[in-house]
């Protein structure tokens, strides 16, 4: 004999009490215990028609077998796939579905509320991404039950569209209607072509009933967040820098902008001379004249608009004389050993003092004859690069504006809206662009001076317009702002209570909320909503209170803000208005002419369009741009009006790259078409995937970080789908004829398999919807494909299909394990349904047990039954499971099936466990040996001294822990593996008949029945 030591094998359970009726009350379900893991018993993939020993059934008995019968395809590919999903959409209802759920009573509303994508061109994947998640989210709400509240949105107005709307025509000669009629246009064939693809994805809503920016009901309950903000103060009109955009002519908001890093500016250090040297400033035998005060700038052409040099009061400062020129520099004492390597002399310092001492110090200007800059305290100075001293012009930065606010300085503005010098630049700058010629004149102006010490090409960070993708300049401009400084207090307040996804993403729009002091909300265009004011014809003083906001607010209501345009003044500023807001004659005002910024738009959305008994959504999933954009300007509306965020969750994803990492561009020609992706390409060899397939890479995707598409992840997505629909028509096959609702066994009376895997259906269902609940959809597949993988094809499968096939058509051990694979269809249909509505609703086509016209989505969400949870059976399944492992790898092609098992164990709780599925001292038809897959299973506590010579010995311990290990019970087990000398039987195959021509007395008696 073969002999072979085995390994330890540990399982924990729970502890129970003295002899046999331990195992009996393991198996009984209303006894808990807990459980550990399921077992790994060999591959299957489920798709095998063949009963067990994997032969083909022969001759007269083939009919006899009850083989795998389904309509349900194994695959869909090409236009098949295509049509079917479409046929699915309309036999399922997918256009009525949101309609259906909102009439039906619900205990409890989920609220998604939908950032609106900009109508301003066709769908892209990145619409896929964030779209597809949120009906993932809104689907898995609705099957649990939840009244789901889903209203798509566009944002609809804008510079973007208007320039896509007019394109070469551009606005000459067009009056404001006839560039919003275009934009309209424009817009509405853009929603058009978005809302088929959102619905072709399956994106569940009531499509006849989206809101869109443009709408007048939508304008009117954004004047009302307007006015309210505007009563309170936070909303008002001032002359400082703002944004500005010379390629858009229009002033733009920090979300307005983006950054790049690769911008190249050319940076300059000139010289500004001391001619009133500071009274607390003393230096020997130096003649403070002789100074000159060293500073650095990347943008040489606001130098002209210079009104001061600022300091660091507490930062020390030194003078230091050039060995190549002897001139005399102050510069701040940390920037000495840089400038020194940069201008490529030694410096010596000829005195060190602080910062402090330099106030009261005058310079000249380098450009401007007779003027004099003072030297003034800031407290934005840093000595991170340049020279410690910052040149300061009111009118071209926000900092520097803040300082002309504390010393009274001039911020005149020497830049017209197209980004070139005006008259009060002087006529060598007059006309020139300050981006392009007019940044060169001034820096050959300092060279004429002898006030430029060094130019140099300076990589960094700068601000674009994001639609045009042109540089932006800072100039001041008279504009309506909110006071966001006196509100991100209380934003940062009600943002500690909104649950953030990722975590990570706090800190983000903390800092963007601490960056913006002020929100520039006015924008020269036509195309948006008009900032209902009216300014004094000759004093320009502004119109706009309690009475003409709410009336203006009624007229867009009823006629669209086109009317602002329309209609004569008298109507917008009626007689009764002017009398209650004490103003002159009509003939006195003009209307204005600004609009309001699109994130205003969309950041009063909330008003607009949550309900108003409660205007606070559940969840805002939207990419993350939207932190400095719509999460940003949602927050701060909100907590103007109501005190409290609009959300009360946030959900932040990344966006969609290619395959290398890349961002999606169609310059680059790496754009991934979601159409293209579905219906495949005009190539007739590309592949359409379908749009289950675009909804599994969203789920699949870690959503969080970039989240990369190309023919890999889409290959993947697919394969994926694939494998599932083999499980799934397994289980269809197999459920041929069953009708759960006559034909189902009870769970108390199942077999111990089948009672198990019910367990561990269970304990899937309550995994996966914490993934669904954590909104983590790529763990759910991971979830769904471990149990498919491991418990349902490896495990359960594998050891059914004798049971399936061979056993009679209705006898208890078919019945029972038919109830199971139906539960199993079931509740992987109804998990992946987020995800997969079109292949849920194919399987539940499909599926036995439902009446012509149900649904799966509105029948529910998984349906498992606590009176499932058996953790003692599963650790006597796994105990079993564990055993034979043991052995397993020791025999020739690790196929049990034509060998005896005698399995010998100690008395104690594992003999009492494998007795508990031995219902026989020998039996061909245990449970034990079902389990073990074997011809047949002796269970003894002693092996026999007789054993063949041919038998293979296999020894293990099973190592029990009770009660965490407090008591642990060790027991040796021995297993004898000893070839069979049962014939093989023509009809099941397996070796349990007296000779290879007669049936085994299973399969006699299932022929006698049948005939």
């Amino acid at each position: 004999m073969l002999l072979c030591r085995l390994p330890v094998v540990t399982r924990s359970v729970a502890r129970w009490g003295e002899g046999a009726r331990r195992a009996r009350a393991l198996l009984h379900p209303a006894v808990a215990f807990s459980s550990s893991r399921s077992c790994d018993v060999g591959s299957t993939d489920g798709s095998s028609a063949q009963p067990a020993g994997n032969g083909a059934v022969q001759g007269q008995y083939r009919d006899s077998v009850l083989l795998p019968r389904t309509a349900f395809p194994m695959k869909l590919t090409g236009q098949t796939l295509l049509d079917r999903e479409l046929e699915i959409q309309q036999a399922c209802g997918f256009a009525g579905l949101y309609s259906w759920q909102r009439e039906r009573k619900a205990k409890k509303e989920f609220c998604l509320h939908d950032g609106p994508p900009y109508a301003n061109g066709d769908p892209h994947v990145g619409h896929a991404l964030n779209k597809i998640l949120k009906d993932i989210r809104n689907r898995f709400e609705m099957l649990r039950g939840r009244q789901v509240h889903y209203i798509p949105g566009w944002d609809c107005h804008g510079l973007p569209i208007e320039l896509k709307a007019l394109g070469e025509l551009g606005t000459s000669g067009l009056s404001p209607l006839q560039i919003r009629q275009k934009a309209r246009e424009f817009a509405e064939g853009a929603i058009a072509r978005q809302k088929a693809a959102f619905q072709r994805w399956g994106v569940m809503a009531d499509w006849d009933n989206c809101y869109y920016t443009f709408d007048g009901t939508y304008e009117a309950a954004q004047l009302k967040v307007f006015q309210e903000m505007h009563s309170k103060g936070l909303i008002y009109q001032d002359y400082k820098p703002v944004f500005w955009s010379p390629s858009s002519r229009t002033a733009l908001a920090e979300a307005e902008l983006e950054y790049d890093p690769q911008h190249v500016s050319k940076a300059i250090y000139a010289t500004f001379p001391l001619s009133k040297p500071p009274p607390n400033l003393t230096l020997e035998a130096v003649d403070p004249g002789s100074i000159h005060v060293l500073v650095w700038t990347t943008q040489p052409w606001t130098i002209p608009a210079n009104q001061a040099v600022c300091y660091m009061p507490n930062a020390q400062y030194s003078v230091l004389k050039r060995a190549d020129n002897s001139q005399l520099l102050l510069v701040a004492a940390d920037r000495t050993a840089s400038l020194s390597a940069l201008l490529g002399t030694e410096l010596e310092t000829i005195g060190t003092f602080s910062g402090s001492q330099l106030e009261g110090g005058i310079c000249k200007h380098p450009t401007i004859p007779d003027k004099e800059v003072p030297l003034l305290p800031a407290n934005h100075v840093t000595m991170a690069k340049g020279t410690g001293l910052v040149h300061t012009a009111p009118a071209h930065g926000m900092e520097d504006y803040s300082v002309a606010s504390q010393f009274n300085l001039s911020v005149d503005c020497m830049v017209d809206e197209e980004g070139k010098f005006t008259e009060l630049a002087g006529p060598e700058l007059q006309n020139l662009s300050v981006m392009e010629e007019g940044n060169d004149k001034v820096i050959s102006m300092l060279v004429a001076c002898g006030a430029l010490v060094k130019e140099e090409q300076c990589v960094h960070s700068y601000p674009y317009d994001w639609r045009t993708k042109k540089p932006v300049v800072i100039r001041p401009s008279k504009q309506w702002f909110i006071n966001t400084a006196s509100l991100k207090d209380k934003a940062k307040e009600v943002l500690q209570k909104v649950r953030i996804l990722p975590e990570s993403a706090r800190g983000s729009l903390l800092t963007m909320l601490d960056r913006r002091t002020y929100w520039c909300i006015s924008r020269q265009r036509s195309w948006g909503v008009p900032i209902p004011v009216f300014y004094h014809k000759e004093t320009g003083e502004a119109l706009m209170n309690k009475h003409t906001v709410p009336h203006i607010s009624k007229l867009f209501k009823e006629k669209g803000s086109d009317c602002w345009w329309e209609l004569p003044l008298e109507t917008l500023l009626p007689a009764e208005v002017l009398k209650k807001s004490k103003a002159g004659p009509v003939t006195d005002y003009v209307r204005g002419e600004d609009v309001l910024d699109i994130w205003f738009d969309s950041g009063a959305s909330w008003a607009a369009v949550l309900e108003e008994s409660d205007p606070r959504a559940d969840v805002y999933i939207e990419g993350k741009d939207q932190i400095g954009g719509w999460f940003q300007s949602s927050l701060l509306t909100s907590v103007a009006v109501r005190n409290k965020a609009p959300y009360r969750s946030l959900v932040v994803h990344g966006f969609a790259v290619s395959e290398k990492g890349e961002k999606m561009s169609k310059s680059l020609g790496n754009a991934v078409d979601p159409d293209t992706i579905i219906n495949g390409g005009k190539d007739p060899g590309t592949t359409a995937y379908g749009a289950d397939a675009l909804r599994w890479w969203v789920a699949e995707s870690n959503v969080f970080s970039e989240i990369q598409i190309g023919p890999n992840a889409l290959n993947s997505a697919r394969d994926g789908i694939s494998k599932l629909r083999n499980t799934l028509k397994f289980l269809l096959g197999n459920l041929h004829g069953f009708d759960p609702r006559t034909q189902a066994v009870d769970p108390k009376e199942m077999y111990y398999i089948d009672q198990y895997m019910l367990h561990q259906l269970r304990e899937y269902s309550i995994k996966v919807t914490d993934a669904y609940n954590e909104f983590d959809a790529g763990r759910a597949i991971r979830i769904l494909q471990a149990f498919i993988t491991r418990d349902v094809s490896s495990f359960y499968f594998s050891i059914i299909k004798d049971r399936l096939y061979c056993d009679a058509e209705d006898s208890l051990g078919r019945r029972s394990c038919q109830t199971v694979l139906e539960e199993v269809l079931d509740g992987l249909s109804r998990s992946i349904a987020p995800i997969l509505p079109h292949l849920a609703e194919e399987v539940y086509l499909h599926a036995p047990g439902h009446e012509e016209g149900d649904t799966l989505f509105r029948s529910g969400w998984i349906k498992s039954s606590s009176v499932w949870r058996r953790p003692g059976l599963e650790e006597a399944v796994e105990g079993a499971c564990a055993i034979r492992d043991s052995f397993l790898s020791s025999i020739p092609g690790k196929n049990a099936a034509t060998y005896d098992l005698i399995i010998a164990i100690e008395p104690g709780l594992l003999f009492e466990l494998m007795e508990s599925l031995q219902e026989e001292p020998s039996s061909t038809s245990s449970q034990l040996t079902e389990l073990m897959m074997a011809a047949r299973t002796t269970l003894t506590s002693s092996l026999p001294r007789d054993l063949p010579p041919d038998a293979l010995l296999c020894n293990g311990t099973f190592l029990i822990n009770l009660e965490g290990g407090i008591i642990r019970e060790d027991s040796a087990y021995s297993i004898a593996v000893v070839p069979t000398s049962a014939a093989r039987c023509p009809r099941c195959r397996r070796y349990t008949a007296e000779s290879a021509d007669c049936l085994c007395p299973r399969c006699q008696s299932v022929i006698s029945n049948t005939h």
